[in-house]
């Protein structure tokens, strides 16, 4: 055989000889960089996390809180986020992201080759680290399983999870995901929930405008704030829309409308706000059952006995009782004032402030700047100015008053687009007030407020301050008294009296310093007399009365001495609240209730709620106490009360000096408590009674919680003919002092 190149010159032969030596030499090195490239895709691989897991991702989510009626009134969360589907993000919000972030998302296999190389070139000739031309579906993958550093090994691994992905989902879904993943500024996570927090709508009812604007936040939701930076949203917003045209997906005139639009944002109200104190019961109480992990980010949904409305009304009506309380004692200056502390007052910010305000709502405002007869002030993102008529009731000169750098207190009465608001000055010395209002059927809580400003105490009035309740306490003797066979009609002498204690002799008085002489039992409790009080707990013995106490409820220690039958106990609003709905429901006690039920993130029910009910007194006593009660706001301390248009009943209560203002009463359907007063025990002020102070805000908060509901009616009291006592026996318990 002869040799290959045996008939080919010698030049020839060198030559190929030479070809086939570069040939060779180039594939030994596309070999070596293939598998080099093999090679560091295996060791940056190796660690990658397992894209089957998505299969079963499911996203940190909110809990929700609903109302009575299915509305949102609280959530818990790490992430404010709200699942949503597919089909749930308006078509035009998926075209613009799209236009935006990704235009070969329906195209690509995960990765963009062409515009990885042009960023990577980019970034090598200036010297940056790789950058930029990630798809929808490496943010997916770069969000979920990787950190957010910049560099080649952290965009290799994106690039391959990327395809993964791609390879197990199809695009919809790899959309979905990434649309509920994503951050998109002031805490919230997804599209659905951005659109609910900025627009105050779901996402697939979107215009435009609205989408492009949600669109451009992913590239930097803190840059782009529409809320901080409102001037580069716009610009940001008219990018997105100009990219959308460019892509066909709208049309010129459509562009325009878009482009020209302003920013109109509707800022979700944080729902927590609306009853603080009432959401942070329901959170102690899942966390302590269900763990903060399955709290703050399981999405739970918590359905709950309040009502939004009633809460409403309970939140206006305390803080209007307050004002009015407020400007009865005269304005007592004492502000705070940031310059004092070093502050700059362009950069202060009130806790206040974080919530949206509203019209009639109160807040605290920064004082800018005062001069002769004209103060500008301001709160958010709002302006407003007080001119001396504005504060007239203070009965000084603004410029005396009003101070730059000064924290005041205003009722809010217009809020303007432009930033201009109206206010009037009001005063918060400290004083506080607390409402509970709970269904007579159900007990479950309607309305629940714990003071007068959660941001700036968190202490619930309602549920957790013990106070001293005055003559709000004596229902319970008299009901000692009636159920073992006494008559309204009884009569008692109201005269002087003193009792032999184990300290010494103790004088009552009642509140008047006047006696009546022989009166009925019906006209003692109306009048809140406080010697027949204690001249009946004398009779049936003041532990029974304390037993009849905690039938109704109550849980405090009340001590066995004589005064408790004029309100020394310290109870809490909530327990003498729930133990006077014992009337209007016929002696039974049911169970005050926050929650109605809890499911689980698939809609698995964790538990029901039902009502929790117990005979505390027969059908006949508790409708003769009613009688009794509805007697005390026909004729007695209540009688401010007797014009409302629906039967209501209920007590005053006064404590030693001023210091507590109670009234507890109820219609045939609720039953409502309110208490006013300082943290510290000090005097509310001369005459500041139960009936002066608290009945107001209870009034106030019932006319607008039983409009245009069906009131119904009392059941009268079946009871034989009255046998005329007469009850005089004096007490030898030991004595304290008298309560009011």
């Amino acid at each position: 055989m002869k040799p290959l190149y045996e008939d080919l010159p010698p030049v020839e032969i060198a030559g190929r000889k030479s070809v086939g030596r570069v040939l060779f030499g180039l594939l030994v090195l596309v070999s070596a960089l293939v598998g080099a490239t093999a090679g560091l895709l295996l060791v940056y691989t190796t660690d990658l996390p397992q894209v089957e897991a998505l299969e079963a991702y499911r996203p940190s989510s909110i809990t929700e809180l609903f109302d009575d009626h299915g509305r949102v009134i609280g959530s818990f969360a790490l992430q404010r986020r709200v699942v949503a589907g597919y089909d749930d993000f308006a078509p035009v919000l998926r075209d613009a992201l799209i236009s935006i972030e990704d235009k070969d998302f329906y195209r690509h296999s995960g990765i963009n080759f062409w515009r990885i190389v042009g960023a990577a070139y980019r970034d090598i000739a200036s010297g940056g680290k790789v950058q930029g031309a990630s798809t929808l579906t490496m943010q997916l993958a770069r969000n979920l399983f990787l950190s957010p550093d910049r560099s080649f090994h952290r965009k290799v691994q994106e690039a391959m999870l990327a395809i993964q992905i791609e390879r197990r989902f199809t695009k919809p879904q790899i959309f979905t995901l990434y649309a509920n993943q994503i951050f998109l500024g002031h805490g919230v996570y997804g599209f659905e929930a951005a659109s609910e927090f900025y627009f105050g709508k779901p996402a697939r009812k979107l215009t435009l405008a609205e989408a492009a604007l949600l669109s451009g936040l992913p590239k930097g939701p803190g840059i782009y704030s529409p809320i901080n930076h409102p001037d580069r949203a716009m610009k940001r917003r008219n990018l997105v829309i100009n990219a959308m045209l460019e892509d066909g997906r709208i049309t010129t005139a459509q562009a325009a409308d878009a482009r020209s639009a302003p920013v109109a944002l509707h800022l979700l109200h944080d729902p927590n706000s609306l009853a603080p104190y009432f959401v942070e019961e329901i959170r102690r109480y899942l966390e302590n059952k269900y763990g903060t992990d399955q709290v703050h980010e399981g999405g739970l949904k918590v359905y709950t006995s309040l009502d939004v409305d009633l809460q409403e009304a309970a939140n206006q009506a305390v803080l209007d009782g307050l004002a009015a309380y407020e400007r009865r004692h005269g304005w007592k200056g004492h502000l705070e004032n940031v310059l004092a502390e070093e502050s700059v007052i362009d950069k202060y910010e009130h806790p206040d402030w974080d919530d949206e305000p509203e019209v009639n709502g109160y807040v605290h405002a920064l004082v800018t700047s005062s001069g002769v007869g004209i103060a500008t002030l301001k709160f958010g993102r709002y302006a407003a100015a007080l001119g001396q008529a504005d504060v007239a009731w203070t009965q000084g000169k603004i410029q005396n008053l009003l101070h730059a750098g000064d924290i005041c207190y205003v009722r809010i009465l217009a809020l303007n687009a432009n930033g201009a608001a109206g206010v009037s000055l009001e005063q918060d010395s400290g004083a506080q007030g607390a409402l509970m209002a709970i269904d007579n059927a159900t007990g479950g809580i309607k309305a629940m407020v714990g003071g007068r400003d959660f941001s700036e105490s968190k202490f619930d009035r309602a549920t957790q301050a013990l106070r001293q309740v005055g003559s709000s306490f004596k229902p319970y003797v008299y009901t000692a008294v009636i159920d073992r066979g006494g008559s309204p009609d009884d009569t008692i002498l109201d005269e002087p009296v003193t009792f032999e204690t184990g300290s010494g002799p103790y004088s009552p008085h009642n509140y008047d310093e006047q006696f009546e002489g022989i009166i009925t039992l019906r006209r003692a409790l109306a009048q809140s007399r406080n010697i027949p009080a204690l001249k009946l707990a004398s009779k049936v013995g003041i532990k029974s009365v304390i037993e009849y106490a905690e039938r109704f409820g109550i849980t405090a220690r009340l001590p066995p001495y004589l005064p408790v039958a004029l309100g020394s106990a310290e109870i809490t609003l909530m327990e003498q609240t729930s133990a006077y709905s014992v009337f209007p429901n016929d002696g039974v006690r049911v169970t005050p209730r926050y929650i109605t039920k809890v499911t689980d993130y698939e809609g698995r029910v964790l538990e029901e709620d039902y009502p929790d009910v117990k005979d505390v007194i027969s059908a006949r006593t508790a409708r003769i106490m009613t009688a009794m009660l509805r007697e005390v706001v026909l004729h007695g301390t209540a009688v401010a009360a007797a014009k409302m248009p629906f039967p209501v009943a209920g007590k005053t209560g006064t404590t030693n000096d001023f210091t507590d203002a109670w009234f507890v009463g109820f219609s045939p359907a609720m039953t409502c408590g309110v208490w006013v007063g300082f943290d510290e025990k000090k005097t509310l002020g001369a005459r500041e009674t139960g009936a002066h102070t608290a009945l107001p805000i209870w009034m106030n908060f019932m006319n607008t919680a039983m409009a245009g509901k069906d009131p119904g009616q009392f059941q009268p009291p079946d009871m034989p003919a009255p046998v005329v006592q007469k009850v005089d026996t004096p007490d030898t318990s030991p004595g304290a002092d008298e309560m009011h």
